[in-house]
């Protein structure tokens, strides 16, 4: 695991972490902590600030101000010695095309001072890869599991790792998520952006939520959960209006509508209470639709901006001499 790291200092920590590209903002202000051993989700629609926060962390590139710190170690000045601790994912992985996968992973293992044969093929089969294949043969998806491949292979301190199950099939992101798993079992911290919400439900302890280049949320897995919402449709054999009271009336469900013996309407949180009541009726379908992530982020900020609305003073009115 490399070298000792005094207890209590957080894995990721950033203090004013601003980037502009010119007059264009990457991130603003973002002031975040993550804790050693957990499996962090960074959390927004492309365009957030995700990956401009990983290559400050990589110091890949440099802040307009503020700083941060890996392990207690400042990303600029201590650089080369936080990559050592580091399994790095980047959100475009390409390397050199007339290598074989195997050639490509034994070359940067060699690089990081070596690393066990064995396990570079087991981790390969893990994801199904085959190392025998030149880079340039490769799909985007398997030159995705080369890169997850080199990001686990010498067992990090920390794994930062940017949208890592894109290109993936289902059965390799389950493959990835019990490999997440595992590298907490052995000590790490893992640190990944992803805009799917339900990848990060999957896997993550907690989440910090960016939008527009500023951190607008940080919490458990379960806040965020609450804050979700689906779209669902019910298809009765019976005229609708009938059942109408009974769901509209349930503290979870909002925007009703009926047509003829369907019921659509959109429910917060979990859909529990809903299918209970359903059991009332004869339902010929139901269906439920969880928005994309961007969509429920225009949710999120919606009400936000009302409450934010709402609790700014009234201006004062002006009054004549």
């Amino acid at each position: 695991m490399g070298q000792s790291i005094p207890a209590g200092i957080p894995a990721i920590q950033t203090e004013g972490l601003t980037k502009y590209y010119g007059p264009h903002r990457g991130i603003e202000d973002l002031d975040l902590s993550v804790r050693e051993g957990e499996i962090f989700g960074f959390l927004g629609p492309n365009g957030a600030g995700k990956t401009t926060t990983i290559r400050l962390l990589m110091d890949l590139i440099r802040p307009t101000r503020g700083r941060a710190v890996v392990f207690g170690k400042d990303s600029r000045a201590d650089s080369v010695e936080i990559k050592r601790m580091v399994g790095y994912l980047p959100g475009e992985f390409a390397l050199w095309n007339n290598l074989t996968g195997w050639q490509t992973l034994h070359y940067l293992g060699n690089l990081r001072g070596g690393v066990p044969p064995e396990r570079i093929r087991e981790t390969a089969e893990r994801l199904q890869l085959d190392l025998g294949r030149k880079m340039r043969e490769y799909s985007k998806g398997n030159k995705q599991k080369v890169g997850l491949v080199q990001a686990f292979m010498h067992r990090p301190r920390l794994l930062v790792l940017d949208e890592p199950t894109a290109s993936l099939d289902p059965l390799n992101q389950q493959e990835f998520f019990r490999m997440a798993e595992e590298a907490r079992g052995w000590g790490a911290t893992i640190f990944l952006s992803s805009h799917i919400m339900s990848e990060v439900e999957h896997v993550c302890d907690r989440v910090g939520i960016v939008r527009e280049g500023h951190l607008v949320s940080v919490g458990s897995v379960s806040e965020v959960i609450a804050e979700r919402h689906f779209h669902v449709e019910i298809k009765l054999d019976e005229p609708a209006p009938a059942a109408l009271d009974e769901f509209a009336h349930l503290p979870e469900v909002s925007d009703v509508e009926v047509l003829d013996s369907t019921l659509r309407f959109v429910v917060h949180g979990t859909i529990d209470s809903v299918v209970k009541h359903a059991a009332n009726h004869r339902v010929l379908s139901l269906t439920s639709h969880e928005p994309t992530l961007e969509e429920a982020f225009l949710e999120y900020y919606r009400h936000e901006g009302e409450e934010a609305a709402a609790e700014e003073p009234a201006e004062p009115a002006l009054t004549g001499r």
